[in-house]
């Protein structure tokens, strides 16, 4: 009897810092598309924001272990951090192939980034490494519901339904400036952290 070969997800991110929304999305993940692992992966410096540089990685890279301490199927991985120069996708789409060649790998992305897909580095290439596993992604307290995006045809998609929760790393950062709780946004241990240590102040 052939063994049935593993769903992973990669989760790439700046994850500056991780929220409780990257978790619902990864929960939503693992079980929609019943994952075996998930893996997250913080960018060292994303392409899309080649003059905002992150947190150093050793900040988020702890925020993010206290975050996702006692998950025993979501990992984190550093390639992109160790990599030197701009983080590329396809590149670590391609390292997961060569890893797990039998396994089907899922790249999470979120629902606005669906048009720009064909202007990744390599994108005919990434189409083929991964399908991708859509996000929704919550509209603004002002805002209506997006319109529908028609995703690009080269590219395989899997459209989650997700946990609807209205956060960003930005929303965290500027209540932090703020002196304002973090209560609901983010775990408790990734609070207590950044209070103790004055981040994103």
């Amino acid at each position: 009897m052939t063994p049935t070969a593993p769903s992973l997800g990669i989760f790439g991110g700046s994850f500056d810092p991780v929220h409780n929304g990257h978790l619902l999305v990864a929960r939503a993940a693992s079980e929609e598309l019943s994952l075996d692992r998930l893996f997250f992966i913080p960018a060292g410096q994303s392409p899309f924001k080649p003059d905002r540089p992150p947190t150093p990685p050793a900040i988020r890279l702890r925020l993010l272990r206290l975050a996702l301490a006692g998950e025993a199927a979501w990992e984190i991985d550093e390639q992109e951090i160790e990599r030197e120069g701009l983080s590329y996708t396809v590149e670590t789409a391609r390292g997961y192939r060569k890893r797990f060649p039998g396994a089907r790998l899922y790249y999470l992305v979120g629902m606005d980034q669906l048009e720009g897909l064909p202007r990744w580095r390599e994108a005919a290439e990434l189409a083929t490494l991964v399908e991708f596993a859509v996000v929704p992604r919550p509209p603004g307290p002002d805002q209506a519901l997006p319109e529908p995006v028609v995703p690009p045809a080269l590219f395989r998609f899997h459209f989650l339904r997700g946990i609807q929760f209205g956060v960003s790393s930005s929303l965290v950062r500027t209540r932090v400036r703020a002196g304002l709780p973090l209560t609901s946004l983010v775990p408790p241990p990734v609070e207590e952290a950044i209070r103790k240590y004055r981040l994103y102040l």
